[in-house]
């Protein structure tokens, strides 16, 4: 199973009444997962990867009027959705070093994400290690690119979701703690729609208790792939 990339093969996930999620290339170990977030027939893509069946997807819920980028590193095929809509990326207004790494026209948002319903939250804003990510959360769905995840190597343990092994340590209960969504989305896996509330409780609650059990597991994936 490869860390990234692999055979494109969209695998929808995270279908609910307010949008749509998939996976671009189910075999990989690393769980990329994208959305977009439907309201008034206006569609937001957050994070994507693009794969051939994406449009597809998108077309089901109406027109993207923009892609959003949620995290530094997450500019994945941003530029290249955007372009094929015709719409701009846009980044939040605090994060840097991203606008330039995307091959398409950026728009900056604030607390909001344009029309969309959705609030932002900013999760993590640091250098040491090198990380800005925004959140988005209405009052029973909230999105979350990189700090909580269900892929493999950020659970352990019973944990339906985890936080991010390098947060372990600090986990985001002041971004996150007093939120009681849904539903949760997550840049890495499928969403949380069953107790998603006391999955993230547990998630931050248990992060550094866990921490030794999820740095094992870990080692053991990466060793025998």
């Amino acid at each position: 199973m490869p860390l990234k990339g692999g055979r494109a093969d969209v695998r929808e996930i995270d279908r609910w009444d307010g949008g749509v999620g998939w996976i671009a290339y189910p075999d990989e170990r690393m769980q990329r997962a994208s959305h977009a977030l439907a309201a008034d027939d206006e569609v937001w893509v957050i994070d994507p990867v693009d794969a051939p069946g994406v449009d597809d997807l998108l077309a089901d819920l109406g027109d993207v009027v923009g892609v959003a980028i949620c995290l530094d590193r997450h500019e994945r095929d941003a530029g290249a959705v955007a372009t094929r809509h015709d719409v701009p990326v846009y980044v939040p207004e605090w994060m840097e070093g991203v606008a330039s790494d995307v091959d398409a026209p950026v728009e900056r948002f604030g607390s909001e994400l344009g029309d969309s319903g959705y609030r932002v939250r900013r999760v993590r804003d640091a250098s040491l290690p090198p990380w800005q990510e925004a959140a988005l959360h209405t009052d029973d769905t909230l999105l979350v690119p990189e700090a909580v995840g269900t892929a493999s190597f950020f659970r352990a343990g019973s944990e339906r979701l985890g936080v991010h092994p390098m947060l372990r340590p600090v986990p985001p209960r002041r971004a996150l703690g007093d939120l009681s969504p849904e539903r949760i989305l997550v840049g890495h896996g499928e969403g949380v729609f069953e107790d998603a509330t006391a999955a993230l409780r547990d998630a931050l609650d248990g992060a550094r208790r866990r921490l030794p059990a999820a740095y094992a597991k870990m080692i053991r994936e990466m060793v025998l792939g």
